[in-house]
């Protein structure tokens, strides 16, 4: 649309962003600041936007005169001019509008169904009970992040895919590589292609005859005989990652905020019928997407009474709309009993999350086996003394230290 009367002038104060939290719970401090739609000043000089507001977030999510193609996206971090990226490869759908990406979420969409995920509950029950056994006879300090939050998302996906049994030891030592910041870019690139390697050779197997089990998300695929090698490969390795680098960082996350909030804790613990709610309103107050859901306007775009022009790129920041007090009631207060449908922790619109479901069920089970295994569970380092990982597209914590049992001294 174009601009009219109602237009307000562009804003001739746009600023970068920035990322500083006041707590690693709450979103950055500037971003609250901001209105619900505000101009942005990218790394590479480009002029964009963030949104902030509820209303204005949920809006631009659903318009399909909002591209997602990662070509046409600027990087509100880090980004330099010759950084741009390129189209994306087929089969890398979350970077495509339909009906491209219609096409692929159509093939997947029954794998991750309510059913499917009602299928896969015992599995998500067997690697939880796993992990955590493993946590108990390794012993006390353990970090949450390597012991539980990384293995257990890791196998339900391989699980789903059809990953077979001698493959997942390998594709989860290669996503613990890429989860922690301390490797090196050639490791994080060794792990990348390991794990491209191994989803390349499952499918060239499956092209020779169907896998044992033959109920695989990546077996299904192959027998539609729709998708070339290119496509299955990279749609598996967009599956692994989108399916256990964010539940991932909720369930650590998650994990810490709960040690910190006894009462919280308490109530989750105390009542099974809570899980539910709980995990909603841990997801809407937590929020750990929080750079790179971005959208690009195919045209001229009124919006809150501001013109978003064809070819610019707001960012959609997620965390602050979650907190918005328009829409939920004493937002900055985590109360696990609260109704919070609606919130935008996995999107909105055709690019909602596809495996939300399966998120949910992993974030139920695991956070309520946790405390069941361990009640007496704690930080073993002082909340500030946990590295997060502030500037990554995907926020959480890098590691996790937590103790259970009688304290003992380590400078005794």
């Amino acid at each position: 649309m174009s601009d009219g009367p109602s237009a307000r002038p562009l804003e001739t104060d746009a600023r970068p962003l920035e990322t500083d939290r006041p707590t690693p719970f709450d979103p950055p401090v500037e971003l609250r600041k901001r209105p619900p739609l505000s101009r942005l000043a990218y790394p590479n000089g480009h002029l964009g936007w963030v949104a902030t507001g509820y209303s204005v977030t949920r809006a631009i999510l659903s318009d399909p005169r909002f591209s997602t193609r990662r070509e046409l996206l600027h990087q509100p971090v880090g980004e330099r001019a010759e950084e741009r990226p390129t189209p994306a490869e087929p089969g890398i759908f979350p970077h495509m509008d339909p009906p491209e990406h219609t096409r692929y979420r159509r093939l997947l969409s029954r794998h991750f169904s309510p059913r499917r995920v009602a299928e896969l509950t015992p599995t998500i029950r067997r690697y939880t009970e796993r992990a955590l056994a493993d946590m108990a006879d390794g012993g006390s300090p353990a970090d949450l992040v390597a012991a539980f939050a990384v293995p257990i998302p890791a196998l339900v996906i391989c699980e789903l895919l059809g990953v077979p049994v001698e493959d997942r030891q390998a594709i989860q030592a290669a996503t613990a590589v890429m989860n922690d910041l301390d490797s090196t870019p050639e490791r994080a690139v060794e792990a990348v292609m390991s794990i491209t390697g191994t989803v390349r050779r499952l499918v060239a197997r499956l092209r020779v005859g169907p896998a044992p089990s033959g109920d695989g998300l990546l077996a299904h695929a192959v027998a539609t005989g729709d998708l070339t090698d290119d496509e299955l490969t990279n749609l598996g390795m967009v599956l692994l990652a989108t399916g256990h680098l964010p539940t991932s960082s909720m369930l650590s996350l998650g994990s810490f905020v709960l040690l910190t909030e006894p009462a919280q804790r308490a109530r989750l613990t105390g009542d099974p019928a809570l899980a539910d709610r709980a995990v909603e309103e841990l997801l809407r107050y937590l929020s750990i997407l929080q750079f790179d859901v971005r959208r690009t306007a195919l045209v001229d775009v009124e919006i809150d009474g501001h013109v978003i022009a064809a070819g610019e790129t707001v960012v959609l920041a997620l965390p602050v709309a979650n907190r918005d007090p328009e829409r939920f009631t004493d937002p900055d207060t985590l109360d696990l009993a609260r109704s919070g449908t609606g919130h935008l922790a996995f999107g909105h619109g055709v690019h909602q999350c596809l495996g939300q479901q399966l998120a949910r069920a992993e974030l139920r089970i695991a956070l309520t086996a946790l405390f069941d295994r361990f009640p007496d569970l704690r930080l073993a380092v002082p909340p500030a003394e946990v590295p997060t990982r502030d500037r990554m597209a995907v926020y959480g914590v890098d590691r996790l230290p937590v103790a259970w049992g009688p304290a003992v001294d380590i400078h005794a």
